[in-house]
């Protein structure tokens, strides 16, 4: 499994949000090796808060992502809880997440972004390592297609998120952004790339935005995993699986992937969708990987065993 000894195969996952977490409490079970690169374009809630009062990359998605990798005895459990705290009060602290200030504190004492990501890791005693994609605040830009009003742009993830109408395409402001150059370092060292679940046109396809970021996504010789979400969001509403793959290989039509990882109730159409895989080079790996209850949420010991095989190459239906 990527030949790495005890500490598993070298991965990096990117995305951000409530998919991202849902795929690094999954992959920690597998290895120990995790580099997470977070999207950085939050401008809702306490993260967009404090990106405008501080000047900084908004916190809540590297938040998330630390969380994630807290394991699962006592000091990584309640570590994870005081993270994802949320403060309600009639006061300015209202909806301030408790990890969001942490993690601006230490980049304030600090002076970097990496070195204090660095340090609420190693409080949470983490295994592996969180970075954000870019080292500035970017914001989402996208051409929305709406039948009423016809094309519209939408500036800022939260309006792109609750877009009326069919997103067409992204870009990112400012265009051409820098990435951070420890994610390309991870990207370049990785046995696989891990893109995906999450929302898809605000912490999946930005990452494919960012220049340098894509070169390294290309040019690595990492394998490269695309796995599908359960169910469509507000900025995908009426798309397919197949519809997914589409804009991931039309933002990206020069880099391949090796394994695309679907639930079979998450697909209508499992021909088209295998067919749009083989088109971007991946085989389609169908595995149960939600909740028991059958809620669109990934659990973390199916979404794990998908990964497990797909790393190790057993690509048959089950």
């Amino acid at each position: 499994m990527g030949g790495r000894g005890s500490r598993g195969p070298r991965v990096v996952a990117l995305g951000g949000g409530h998919g991202l977490y849902a795929s690094l409490s999954a992959l920690r079970l597998i290895t120990q090796n995790i580099t997470a690169v977070v999207t950085v374009a939050d401008d809702g809630g306490s993260s967009g808060r404090l990106r405008d009062e501080f000047n900084v990359i908004p916190p809540g998605d590297l938040r998330m992502a630390l969380s994630a990798l807290c394991d699962d005895g006592e000091w990584g459990q309640t570590w994870r809880d005081v993270l994802q705290y949320r403060f309600s009060s009639e006061g300015p602290l209202n909806g301030h997440a408790m990890g969001n200030l942490l993690i601006v504190s230490m980049w304030e004492q600090l002076g970097s972004t990496v070195s204090g990501l660095d340090w609420v890791g190693q409080l949470l005693r983490i295994d592996g390592r969180v970075l954000p994609m870019s080292p500035i605040p970017l914001e989402i830009e996208a051409r929305v297609i709406d039948e009423e009003d016809g094309p519209q742009l939408y500036r800022g993830q939260v309006a792109v998120a609750t877009a009326r109408g069919k997103v067409e395409h992204v870009s990112l402001i400012p265009e051409n952004p820098p990435a951070q150059p420890e994610a390309i370092a991870a990207i370049d060292e990785a046995d696989w790339i891990v893109f995906g679940p999450g929302s898809w046109y605000t912490s999946v396809i930005p990452h494919l935005m960012v220049p340098d970021l894509h070169a390294a996504l290309v040019r690595s010789p990492a394998r490269r995993v695309l796995a599908l979400n359960l169910r469509t969001e507000r900025e995908t509403w009426g798309m397919s699986a197949a519809d997914h793959i589409r804009s991931f290989a039309r933002h990206a039509p020069d880099l391949r992937i090796d394994v695309v990882v679907a639930d079979p109730r998450s697909v209508d159409d499992i021909g088209e969708v295998a067919a749009e895989a083989e088109g971007i080079g991946a085989t389609l790996m169908l595995r149960q990987v939600r909740m028991g209850d059958n809620r669109a949420r990934h659990d973390a010991l199916r979404l794990a065993a998908a990964y497990r095989d797909a790393f190790e190459g057993v690509i048959g239906d089950s």
